[in-house]
């Protein structure tokens, strides 16, 4: 009679790991649909214009105006609105430039011969180590304080960080065994790119342009917050922080509400990031 007991089966670890990985995924989806939210919803109705001061200056929350107003009297949920509207199209019109510039730029390297690979990795170095802010005074000084203009900036300075990226996911494609063996059959370059390089490297490119949103809504904020951002009557979270520093003792929320918000959305990002990476690296979410 056999008397050695069976041996247990060991609790598998993959229900809590992705237990982990969907609460990353949907927090983060949840605090940045909660900006989204409101940036429809600008979109379809306001309290106020962006321009109209009828209010009392610095008027607490109340029946009217249920955040209150700035110093100008202009309404405080109408202001924080429109820069909900701001921050996400400043942020995302900077991604699709930064990701689009930066992809064909690091395809080129990846691609090219060795005396323009070094140039062009030289060119991206010097661009990345050049300041977003200065090269938005820059731009503002050839076109003027814009929305484009901040586009334009921001959008400039990720597209050599994704550049950068790319060259070095390319380079480590194009040297598989699998990519030689589709060259030997004869597989073009163009075929190459769309049937295997892209393929293997947009899940990468897919988490950092995440984590380039939440830096390119900083930037914004920045930039507004130095009057390089949307001129007036557009309201810009930063400038509204810059705005409201001179009151924050006697009207705190002035201050307090772009900066909650803020925190949220770039908070919100980075979480949906986290939560990307963990899916499209196995390896990551094994180790968790």
């Amino acid at each position: 009679m056999n008397t050695s007991a069976s041996p247990s089966k060991a609790p598998a670890p993959e229900a809590p790991v992705r237990s982990r990985r969907s609460a990353t995924l949907v927090i983060g989806c949840v605090l940045a649909g909660l900006v989204l939210a409101v940036t429809v919803v600008s979109l379809l109705w306001l309290p106020y214009a962006p321009d109209d001061t009828s209010g009392d200056r610095l008027m607490p929350p109340g029946a009217a105006h249920p955040l209150g107003t700035d110093k100008l009297g202009r309404d405080l949920l109408t202001q924080l609105m429109i820069g909900a509207r701001i921050a996400l199209t400043v942020g995302v019109g900077s991604v699709l430039l930064g990701g689009v510039l930066g992809l064909l730029a690091g395809l080129a390297a990846g691609f090219a011969t060795r005396w323009l690979d070094d140039t062009l990795s030289a060119l991206l170095d010097i661009l990345i180590a050049f300041p977003t802010l200065l090269l938005a005074m820059l731009i503002v000084a050839v076109r003027s304080a814009s929305l484009g203009s901040a586009v334009l900036a921001i959008g400039l300075g990720m597209s050599a960080i994704v550049a950068r990226l790319t060259r070095v996911l390319v380079k480590r494609v194009l040297a598989q065994d699998f990519v030689t063996a589709s060259r030997t059959s004869g597989t073009s370059w163009p075929r190459v790119v769309t049937e295997h390089v892209l393929p293997n490297i947009w899940p990468t490119l897919l988490v950092n342009l995440a984590l380039q949103l939440g830096l390119a809504v900083l930037a914004e904020a920045s930039l507004s917050y130095l009057g390089l951002g949307p001129p007036p009557p557009n309201a810009s979270w930063g400038r509204m922080l810059q705005e409201a520093q001179a009151t924050v003792l006697t009207a705190p929320l002035g201050a307090v509400a772009p900066g909650v918000l803020l925190v949220v959305l770039v908070v919100g990002v980075n979480l949906i990031a986290d939560g990307l990476r963990d899916v499209a690296d196995p390896t990551r979410r094994r180790s968790r």
